[in-house]
Protein backbone atom coordinates (compact mmCIF):
# COMPACT_ATOMS: atom_id res chain seq x y z
CA UNK A 1 0.00 0.00 0.00
CA UNK A 2 1.72 3.13 -1.26
CA UNK A 3 0.70 6.55 0.07
CA UNK A 4 1.21 9.78 -1.84
CA UNK A 5 0.14 13.21 -0.68
CA UNK A 6 0.18 16.79 -1.89
CA UNK A 7 -0.98 20.02 -0.32
CA UNK A 8 -4.51 19.50 -1.64
CA UNK A 9 -5.03 15.73 -1.86
CA UNK A 10 -3.94 12.33 -0.60
CA UNK A 11 -3.98 9.11 -2.60
CA UNK A 12 -3.16 5.47 -1.98
CA UNK A 13 -2.56 2.46 -4.22
CA UNK A 14 -2.30 -1.21 -3.46
CA UNK A 15 0.35 -2.64 -5.75
CA UNK A 16 1.26 -6.24 -6.50
CA UNK A 17 5.05 -6.14 -6.79
CA UNK A 18 5.30 -9.68 -8.17
CA UNK A 19 3.05 -8.97 -11.16
CA UNK A 20 3.94 -5.28 -11.39
CA UNK A 21 0.39 -3.96 -11.42
CA UNK A 22 -1.91 -1.81 -9.34
CA UNK A 23 -4.78 -3.75 -7.78
CA UNK A 24 -6.88 -0.93 -6.30
CA UNK A 25 -6.54 2.80 -5.84
CA UNK A 26 -8.32 5.57 -3.96
CA UNK A 27 -7.81 9.31 -3.75
CA UNK A 28 -9.35 12.34 -2.10
CA UNK A 29 -9.88 13.85 -5.54
CA UNK A 30 -11.93 10.91 -6.86
CA UNK A 31 -15.59 11.34 -7.64
CA UNK A 32 -16.77 8.94 -4.94
CA UNK A 33 -15.53 11.14 -2.09
CA UNK A 34 -16.24 14.51 -3.70
CA UNK A 35 -19.90 13.54 -4.17
CA UNK A 36 -20.14 12.92 -0.42
CA UNK A 37 -18.24 16.08 0.48
CA UNK A 38 -15.26 14.13 1.80
CA UNK A 39 -12.63 15.29 -0.68
CA UNK A 40 -9.73 17.59 -0.02
CA UNK A 41 -6.40 17.56 1.73
CA UNK A 42 -7.34 17.45 5.40
CA UNK A 43 -7.29 14.71 8.03
CA UNK A 44 -11.00 14.00 7.59
CA UNK A 45 -10.50 13.36 3.87
CA UNK A 46 -7.52 11.11 4.60
CA UNK A 47 -9.67 9.01 6.92
CA UNK A 48 -12.33 8.71 4.22
CA UNK A 49 -9.68 7.58 1.72
CA UNK A 50 -8.46 4.96 4.21
CA UNK A 51 -11.95 3.54 4.62
CA UNK A 52 -12.49 3.57 0.86
CA UNK A 53 -9.24 1.73 0.08
CA UNK A 54 -9.96 -0.87 2.76
CA UNK A 55 -13.37 -1.59 1.24
CA UNK A 56 -11.98 -1.83 -2.28
CA UNK A 57 -9.12 -4.06 -1.14
CA UNK A 58 -11.39 -6.49 0.66
CA UNK A 59 -13.58 -6.73 -2.45
CA UNK A 60 -10.43 -7.58 -4.43
CA UNK A 61 -9.55 -10.31 -1.87
CA UNK A 62 -6.60 -8.40 -0.41
CA UNK A 63 -6.50 -8.63 3.38
CA UNK A 64 -2.85 -8.02 4.26
CA UNK A 65 -0.54 -5.32 2.88
CA UNK A 66 2.81 -3.68 3.55
CA UNK A 67 2.42 0.01 4.39
CA UNK A 68 4.76 2.29 2.40
CA UNK A 69 4.36 5.86 3.62
CA UNK A 70 6.75 7.13 0.95
CA UNK A 71 9.08 8.89 3.36
CA UNK A 72 6.31 10.98 4.89
CA UNK A 73 6.21 11.22 8.67
CA UNK A 74 3.66 9.00 10.37
CA UNK A 75 1.38 11.71 11.70
CA UNK A 76 -1.52 13.84 10.54
CA UNK A 77 -3.05 12.74 7.26
CA UNK A 78 -0.83 9.68 6.80
CA UNK A 79 -1.67 8.42 10.27
CA UNK A 80 -5.41 9.07 9.76
CA UNK A 81 -5.36 7.14 6.48
CA UNK A 82 -3.53 4.19 8.07
CA UNK A 83 -5.82 4.01 11.10
CA UNK A 84 -8.95 4.18 8.95
CA UNK A 85 -7.63 1.41 6.68
CA UNK A 86 -6.95 -0.77 9.75
CA UNK A 87 -10.46 -0.08 11.05
CA UNK A 88 -11.79 -1.04 7.61
CA UNK A 89 -10.20 -4.47 7.87
CA UNK A 90 -6.74 -4.25 6.29
CA UNK A 91 -3.87 -5.82 8.19
CA UNK A 92 -0.40 -4.25 8.28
Amino acid sequence: MVVSRSLRHISVQIVDDDRGCTLVTASSCCGELNAKGGGGGNVKAAGAVGKLIAGKALKASVESVVFDRGGYLYHGRVKALAEAAREGGLKF
